[in-house]
């Protein structure tokens, strides 16, 4: 039996499954020359991608003609329907897409486009089914009182334009369910405060991308205490405030450019994993706080005060058990000073077992704070040292050989020098 035919047997609900795995509906619906057999079957499907840039489409009202016809002749209800547009004439279309999208009981919502569009109010009407929506490039039109998003669990939010800040402070209120949210802020986006009061909420990451000029008053609030992960990222300056415990958080990351403090680590002291870059180490957090439940810290050394925040840590995380330094950014400035400190902490000596540096270029001051910790810590099991690809290789062997001598080996502990 040919391969076809063979195919052809298979029960519908798995040949559905596989049409759903094509790249674009234009390849779902080309199916339906194949054989009778597949010729009604991309109404039936349950995933529906349109893509203007797929296979070089360059004509745009042809492309515009099939997506009407497709979404008007499928008759099952559509799970998932992405949009990713590049021609600026389409941003007129999406609108009548949504809304015949909205007739169709979307759960997944994509709507990606390179060029600005505004979609229509038509869009809030038909959130009672939605479960994930996700938004690049768009703009959300103001309306007086927005619905209710009871099924919404994931929203993306990415070079949104929005009416301003309330409409965002309403809309994000509105969804009860809501666990995830993704928001990339951009330039112009009419939101200098973005205020997330969720209390369904368990994944957060927001970020401020450069260009934003609002002179310090471009900021975070957020009041999410079922937070279990929170990514605050600003480039340059921004501020976060967090108006209550996140008793349940397990993963955040923190990176701030060089600028005046936006945020402090205070209301991180639950977390178990923490990300850090930031351009202070005195306003880093209260005096005082304990992270007693950190266990792996991984800090960028890109900024001057990284050792100094580096050592505050150290003494206020007493059972970390990992380590990671890490240059993750390309910022030049006055390279950082280094002294012994007057105690070992707690946790160099108790619960420390794997140190990773990656980027490490046997600078004075690197040598200094490696071989304090290779000398302190007790409990070390992994010590692994990994250098610019560009450093040549008897530079290579020269930090190794003067890490070794600080190095107290112990037959649990392996150096690994790469």
């Amino acid at each position: 039996m040919p391969p076809v035919d063979r195919i052809c047997h298979l029960p519908d609900a798995l040949l559905l499954r596989i049409l759903s795995e094509l790249p674009t509906a234009k390849d779902v619906v080309a199916t339906m020359v194949l054989s009778k057999r597949w010729e009604p079957l991309w109404k039936s499907v349950s995933k529906l991608v349109y893509d203007d840039s797929y296979q070089n489409i360059d004509d745009v009202g042809r492309f515009s003609r099939f997506v009407d016809r497709t979404l008007i002749l499928h008759e099952a209800p559509v799970e998932t329907l992405h949009f990713k547009l590049t021609q600026m004439s389409l941003a007129v279309d999406i609108g009548v897409w949504i809304a015949i999208a909205v007739k169709c009981s979307v759960r997944d919502l994509v709507i990606d486009i390179d060029c600005p569009a505004i979609l229509p109010r038509s869009l809030y009407r038909g959130s009672k089914m939605l479960v994930s929506l996700k938004l690049k490039s768009a703009t959300l039109m103001d309306v007086s009182s927005l619905p209710s998003f009871l099924t919404l669990k994931t929203l993306s939010l990415v070079s949104v334009k929005y009416p301003g800040d309330e409409f965002v402070r309403q809309l994000l209120s509105s969804c009860h369910v809501l666990e995830d949210l993704d928001v990339d802020q951009c330039v112009d986006d009419n939101v200098t405060i973005f205020t997330v009061k969720v209390p369904s909420l368990k994944s957060a990451s927001l970020y401020k991308s450069a260009g934003r000029s609002t002179e310090g008053e471009d900021g975070f609030v957020i009041d999410a205490p079922s937070l279990e992960y929170l990514g605050i990222f600003f480039d340059p300056v921004g501020f976060c405030v967090i108006e209550n415990d996140m008793p349940n958080l397990v993963k955040a990351a923190v990176s701030a450019a060089h600028s005046s403090p936006g945020v402090t680590l205070t209301s991180f002291t639950s977390a178990k994993r923490l990300f850090i870059c930031l351009p202070y180490s005195k306003d880093a957090y209260s005096l005082g706080s304990v992270f007693h439940r950190l266990v792996y810290l991984r800090i960028c050394t890109c900024e001057t005060e990284w050792l100094n925040l580096l050592m505050r840590l150290l003494n206020d995380s007493p059972n970390l058990r990992f380590l990671k330094l890490q240059k993750c950014h390309k910022i030049e400035g006055t390279r950082p000073s280094w002294n012994d400190p007057s105690s070992v902490p707690e946790c160099l000596s108790s619960s420390l077992e794997t140190l990773e540096w990656v980027g490490y270029q046997g600078s004075k001051e690197e040598k200094e704070v490696a071989t304090f910790i290779l000398r302190t810590g007790s409990c070390l099991k992994k010590v692994t040292i990994i250098t610019p690809k560009s450093s040549d290789s008897d530079k290579k062997l020269e930090m190794l050989r003067e890490l070794s001598l600080s190095f107290r080996r112990s037959p649990t502990c392996q150096l690994v020098f790469d």
